[in-house]
């Protein structure tokens, strides 16, 4: 039905230890995915062998060593055995939701692009996949502690193997890349649809000491200014910008989209102050989570105190 297909990082450390929690839950989805990790980083065969997945080890990199988004793309769409196709974040657990909403879309239309938000977690070890209610207590978990994540970050795309042509060279997990893929099926007119109403991904939260100047690098460095300039100043979209929403009732039209846009210009103001912020935030460690974390506790501190007048 569908190929997934991801570019870990080096699996050293912590990070380790969250791609294979990832990769592992995309193999127990039914029906189960033709999964490919691209690339050639420390432990991408090992993990590939022992999973039982297809590993593609040539990538395209530039001149920092950081694999380009076209050529991963490139690659996914020659080798898959699939019309449909899933770029997914090698941090990010999926349980049996998110094959059903990828089947209800599918039907729904033949060309189209699915995202959704993602929840972010922190998970120190493996979650026990060998029980039979291991996601049961996944989301035990996120609900006490999950955190949903702005609309500007993005970090799965469902879509036709044609959808894509003509990608920029994208340095991957660094900034923009993202956006501009939902931009382009705006432009292209092609439906969007949001399914976080009904897909639960999960964000493993994770240090970027992948990166030789850690977090600064990834946001501030000369790949991510790269990126920016590559998606230009009009490929720049969120899952605030997709035509469809996904709910227990179907596929339905984003009516708030379309009739409240004030909410997605306060969003665009929002992402962009915490752009312009970013080098005070991260001088007084507030990164961009625990920025969102404040903003809810807030949210929940208003909500309550409201309930409390009436």
């Amino acid at each position: 039905m569908i190929t997934f297909f991801a570019t870990p990082k080096p699996f050293t450390g912590h990070i380790a230890v969250i791609q294979r929690n990832a990769i592992t839950s995309w193999t127990l989805l039914r029906p189960r995915p033709e999964i490919l990790l691209v690339g050639d980083d420390q432990g991408t065969a090992e993990i590939a062998a022992e999973l039982g997945v297809c590993h593609l080890p040539v990538v395209e990199r530039n001149e920092y060593g950081t694999p380009l988004l076209d050529d991963i793309f490139t690659k996914a769409a020659g080798q898959a055995t699939h019309d449909l196709l899933c770029y997914i974040n090698a941090d990010i657990l999926l349980l049996g939701d998110f094959m059903k909403a990828a089947e209800d879309i599918a039907k729904w239309r033949r060309n189209f692009l699915m995202i959704g938000r993602r929840t972010d977690v922190e998970i120190e070890s493996s979650p026990n996949f060998a029980s039979s209610n291991w996601e049961i207590q996944a989301r035990d978990l996120v609900a006490r502690e999950g955190v949903l994540n702005v609309a500007a970050a993005i970090d799965y795309f469902v879509f036709p193997r044609a959808l894509y042509e003509g990608i920029p060279p994208f340095a991957v997990g660094r900034c923009a890349w993202d956006n501009w893929l939902v931009w382009k099926a705006r432009s292209l007119k092609v439906p969007v649809v949001d399914a976080t109403a009904l897909v639960l991904a999960i964000h493993q939260r994770h240090d970027y000491s992948h990166h030789p100047q850690g977090v600064q690098g990834v946001w501030l460095g000369a790949e991510a200014h790269r990126n920016r300039e590559l998606a230009g100043p009009r490929g720049f979209a969120t899952i605030e910008d997709a035509t469809h929403r996904l709910n227990a009732e179907g596929v339905q039209r984003n009516l708030f989209y379309r009739l409240v846009p004030v909410r997605r210009i306060l969003e665009r103001w929002w992402e962009q102050l915490l752009e312009l912020s970013r080098p005070g935030r991260y001088a007084l460690g507030l990164h961009r989570a625990a920025v969102v974390r404040l903003m809810a506790r807030i949210g929940s501190i208003g909500l309550q105190f409201r309930q409390g007048r009436q």
